[in-house]
């Protein structure tokens, strides 16, 4: 039985040192001691690029960690942070975004989006004054190109004119049961 034993161990040894040998195997001179995909010398594809991307496709809180990595990258800079506060914004955070906007409006004083995503936030909290004379300035800046920037300028002046505000009514209410779960809302003036 030994013989035979040692007979399959002596097969088994000269097929692994085989396979050892083959070109075709495991070659540290071909694919590299790294997983596909996880070169560390690869170039990574640009946070930025990726944050736009997101954003266009509505994933605003991906959007907004791809703009967290491309300020590690690249800084702090005004498209960076027009990409942090248009997030912000989406995803309805207007403090927030508030202040990166005006970050990035200090960072970078011509950069039109920034001006115009300000004014949108501004809107968005009520501040229609403000953000009329934040969308001057961008229209300014943009030599008054952008139609947008022009639809949110007229928004902002409309609301300075009328802002909507209706005073409260005195009417009294009075809840109703009419049947099993529904009910009426009755008003008496």
């Amino acid at each position: 039985m030994i013989p035979k034993r040692r007979g399959l161990i002596l097969a088994a040894l000269t097929v692994t040192a085989l396979a050892a040998c083959n070109p075709g195997g495991l070659s540290a001179e071909k694919r590299g001691a790294f997983a596909p995909g996880t070169n560390p010398g690869a170039e990574a594809v640009d946070g930025l690029l990726v944050g736009h991307r997101l954003m266009e496709a509505g994933e605003y809180e991906l959007a907004l960690k791809a703009y967290y990595r491309a300020a590690g990258q690249h800084g702090a800079t005004a498209e960076i942070l027009s990409g942090v506060g248009s997030a912000d914004l989406k995803l309805g955070r207007l403090n927030q975004a508030e202040q990166m906007l005006r970050r990035a409006t200090e960072a970078d004083r011509t950069f039109v989006p920034a001006w115009n995503n300000l004014g949108v936030v501004l809107m968005e909290r009520g501040k229609y004054a403000e953000a009329a004379r934040v969308f001057k300035l961008a229209f300014a800046l943009d030599s008054g190109q952008s139609d947008a920037i022009k639809q949110n300028l007229t928004r902002a002046l409309a609301k300075i004119e009328e802002p909507g505000y209706a005073a409260p009514q005195d009417k009294q209410f009075t809840l109703v049961r009419k049947g099993v779960g529904d009910y009426l809302l009755l008003t008496k003036h």
